[in-house]
């Protein structure tokens, strides 16, 4: 190798590392904004989302009928019992362990033959070239059994610290993320907040652009909400075998 051949090699190995280099420090300047800090000033900056002030959008879902037995009122009649008194004092995860837990449990989210599970604390990551939503979710519905892999239903958690303690914006950024993740327009979800129950829909209107809806509060504490709650997520449940089942159609080319 000649010194002007060694010097030409020498020039395109730096400019490599230049270009590597060049593409590391791009991606860190991508700001990173964790679903459990994320507030709405943040998700205005970053997408076009708005409030839509209009809960027609719900009646499907909360007019859902569902057949109580009585096992199911016995099981909520004693979780209303054994925390009601408690329940607007209880920290996160005594919140999450003595009753969000018991509740999401004997829905049963676990559907083994679709592939459809809950997880708790699940990593997610959602990523553009202007932003990265990353973070652990409280609560999530997912096709997966490993990991989430098609996020489906959110529930996001009341945090007691002040500087982070509205659940709404943590659980916009979930949906956010769980919409472009499937490529899909629409997904649902919930906040909580104590004895407090929200329900959310989330839609996508177009690229960066999203609005949503919120219903009206559940009080976990009342019987008759937390019987309204429950059966709410059971709509969400034949909601997902319905969507898993519409897939499976799908890919097989029926």
């Amino acid at each position: 190798m000649t010194n002007e051949e060694w010097l030409l090699h020498e020039n395109e190995e730096l400019r490599k590392r230049l270009s590597r280099f060049e593409d590391v420090e791009e991606k860190s300047l991508i700001p990173t904004f964790s679903f459990s800090k994320i507030r709405d000033t943040d998700l205005e900056k970053l997408v076009d989302i708005k409030k839509i002030y209009d809960r027609a959008i719900f009646k499907d879902w909360f007019d859902f009928e569902y057949q109580f037995d009585e096992e199911n009122i016995k099981f909520l009649n004693d979780l209303t019992e054994r925390n009601e008194l408690l329940i607007s004092d209880y920290h996160e995860e005594d919140l999450k362990v003595n009753f969000i837990v018991p509740l999401i449990t004997d829905v049963d989210f676990f559907m083994l033959e679709d592939g459809v599970r809950s997880f708790y604390n699940e990593k997610l990551v959602y990523k553009t070239d202007r932003f990265i939503f990353a973070g652990e979710t409280d609560f999530v519905v997912s096709r997966g059994m490993q990991k989430a892999e098609t996020p489906y239903f959110f529930i996001q958690e009341f945090k007691r610290a002040e500087e982070y303690s509205n659940p709404r914006p943590q659980l916009l950024a979930e949906m956010i993320s769980g919409i472009e993740l499937n490529k899909t327009k629409t997904i649902r979800g919930a906040f909580i907040i104590g004895e407090t129950w929200r329900f959310a829909v989330l839609e996508k209107l177009e690229v960066d652009k999203y609005q949503y809806f919120v219903s009206q509060s559940f009080n976990c504490t009342n019987i008759e909400d937390l019987k309204k709650i429950y059966k709410n997520l059971q709509f969400v449940k034949n909601e997902i075998v319905k969507m898993v089942k519409e897939g499976r159609v799908k890919d097989k080319g029926i």
